[in-house]
């Protein structure tokens, strides 16, 4: 009974690959020798400055070098995740942190003139050597490296900006990081005051009970106006930064980065936004829906995820694991054995207690071949969409490990896809599983919580993160300023249909505050109705889409999007068919949805 009850631990393993967690001499032994790697290939690169070379061996051999730093760093830094959001009190954690940031950012300096060397190498020399049959796997990101050298500041200037950035921009970020996770949630229940994590706060908001949510609710508002001056200046120096450095870079556009790192044009982004905006009557329709079935005139935040069931039906870790087993299956066997290794090795740190950081997130130990899971279950149906979210992530990664490094790192959005495809997997699979009417509501409705959340919650972010960016380069923008920019892309959004908005949601998005890459929302909205598409045709082909399915993730590391969907799908994106096609199935959702619960 007891070995039952504990088939899957909720607890992840990170002693397989560090023992002892932020005190491991092993992972201190790990970077040490990454750091002297690291040095002496800064020292390889100052040497090519000096005397460029044409010779095919030795660029095959820099670039097997890059690879290998690149996986070792991988490595270091998933650990590194890992251990702070496992326990924002690690304060070794921290430190080690610390240190991995200056290593990287000594490697990025390298790669940095390493692209200036590819940028003035004669192009015919290039050519010839891309063509050749050991360079011509990695050729597309060593083509975009070059084109985005051209781009940027000379080496030493962004080698500077970078080295910069570790104590400043990064450290920001970091800041963020710390202050949410010393803030506690005072919390009543069960005849005492308990101190909630933000992260636990966060799980209570889609309690069925509406005097939780809204309690849960107004006392993080507390929180976050308690910390709103240091929040909006640590968002603020992180917008000043960027700012300032794509001035220096002479780039006319805030949404620059964001749209190059995810490889995707501008028109593509423009036509899925219109789409969308064309296509919110019918969740507008939901809503008025579910206010009905809550018992209020109009939903207010607070509402938006909360279950419409009368009865919140919590489910087991190990009964979880199981269903999303069984339609990984049903989907692809090899999918399910990949998702059963992952539990079953422990890779998944799902236990819910304090001192965790908030939120969801899947990371790579690229050395290893391994991923891990990190997230906060509860039991809740949304609980099972993140780890069948998470799972989907890392069995992308799973399928392209055996490819060269280079060509693993593909975007946010085509990651997204991944992700969401596995939640669709298993979302309509309980859909159709459903005992009783009332159950099948409750779980077509958290499915389309999903879609209010790409459409309205993310295009909100959208708005937000593009007018503060207008008017961050004019000056600093204060708490207050913020709150109004956040509310009114939030009403824009939602159409206005709620009671009650969010001011403080700039504050409580861990998003706007992560230095990777500006913009991390529209990216989910493009994985979403991406995979929604995906989703349509291996519903359409049956079992014959699973090798189409992991042919395509496994380009998304060597190609644009738009080249990828029409590759792959047959699809342009930059006009609105697919766009349309994936929001109708979303549609049929709804519709299904309002004829239940007539």
């Amino acid at each position: 009974m007891s070995s039952k009850k504990e088939k899957y631990s909720q607890k992840w393993d990170l002693d397989v690959f560090f023992p002892g967690g932020s005190s491991s001499p092993q992972f201190r032994e790990y970077l040490e020798e990454l750091e002297r790697d690291t040095t002496d290939f800064d020292a390889r690169i100052r040497q090519l400055q000096k005397k460029p070379s044409q010779d095919s061996d030795v660029w095959y051999g820099v670039l097997e070098t890059v690879q290998g730093l690149s996986r070792r760093l991988s490595q270091a830094g998933a650990f590194v995740v890992c251990l702070v959001s496992q326990d924002v009190k690690d304060e070794k954690a921290k430190l080690l942190r610390g240190r991995l940031s200056q290593i990287g950012a000594a490697f990025n300096a390298s790669l940095t003139r390493l692209d200036q060397l590819f940028l003035e190498m004669p192009t015919p020399v290039w050519n010839s050597l891309l063509e050749g049959s050991r360079f011509s796997p990695i050729a597309f990101p060593l083509e975009e490296r070059r084109r985005r050298a051209a781009e940027r500041l000379p080496a030493d200037a962004e080698s500077l900006a970078g080295d910069l950035a570790v104590d400043g921009y990064h450290a920001w970020g970091d800041l963020y990081n710390s202050i949410v996770g010393r803030m506690r949630i005072p919390y009543d229940e069960e005849g005492q005051t308990k101190q909630l994590s933000i992260g636990q706060a966060s799980n209570k908001m889609s309690s069925p009970d509406r005097k939780v949510r809204k309690a849960v609710f107004h006392r993080l508002n507390e929180a976050w106006e308690k910390e709103e001056d240091l929040l909006a200046s640590t968002l603020n120096h992180l917008g000043g930064f960027r700012l300032q450095l794509y001035r220096h870079r002479e780039w006319d556009s805030i949404l620059k980065e964001p749209l190059d790192v995810n490889r995707m044009s501008s028109a593509t982004l423009s036509t899925m936004w219109d789409v969308i905006d064309r296509n919110k009557g019918k969740i507008l329709r939901f809503f008025e829906r579910k206010a009905t079935l809550l018992g209020v005139e109009k939903l207010a935040w607070y509402d938006l995820y909360a279950p419409v069931a009368k009865e919140e039906s919590s489910v087991g870790y190990d009964e979880a694991a199981s269903f999303i087993l069984e339609q990984f299956a049903h989907f692809d066997p090899e999918m399910a054995r990949f998702a059963e290794q992952a539990f079953r090795e422990r890779w998944i740190e799902a236990e819910d207690r304090p001192g965790k950081r908030p939120g969801g997130f899947c990371t790579n130990f690229a050395d290893s071949g391994q991923s891990r899971i990190f997230m906060t279950f509860a039991g809740t149906a949304s609980n099972i969409s993140t780890l069948a979210h998470e799972l989907g992530h890392a069995y992308h990664q799973h399928v392209m490990n055996d490819l060269p490094q280079l060509v693993q790192r593909y975007s946010m959005n085509v990651a997204e896809t991944a992700s969401t495809f596995a939640e669709s997997i298993v979302s309509d699979a309980s859909i159709r599983s459903a005992k009783s009417k009332e159950q099948q509501i409750a779980l077509l409705e958290d499915k389309i919580q999903r879609s209010v959340a790409f459409f309205m919650d993310i295009h909100a972010r959208f708005l937000f993160e593009t007018r503060f960016y207008e008017e961050r380069s004019q000056g600093l923008v204060s708490g207050e300023r913020l709150k109004e920019l956040m509310v009114q892309a939030e009403k824009e959004a939602f159409k206005d249909s709620l009671s009650e908005y969010h001011p403080w949601f700039w504050a409580a998005k861990l998003h706007f505050y992560i230095t990777g890459v500006p913009f991390y929302n529209f990216p989910y909205t493009f994985g979403y109705l991406f995979s929604t598409g995906l989703y349509s045709r291996a519903m359409e082909e049956g079992p014959a889409f699973a090798k189409k399915y992991v042919d395509l993730l496994r380009d998304t590391g060597r190609m644009t999007v738009e080249d990828l969907a029409y590759k792959h799908l047959g699809v342009d994106l930059t006009r609105p068919g697919f766009w349309q096609g994936a929001i109708d199935r979303v549609h049929r959702d709804i519709d299904r949805f309002l004829e239940l619960t007539k």
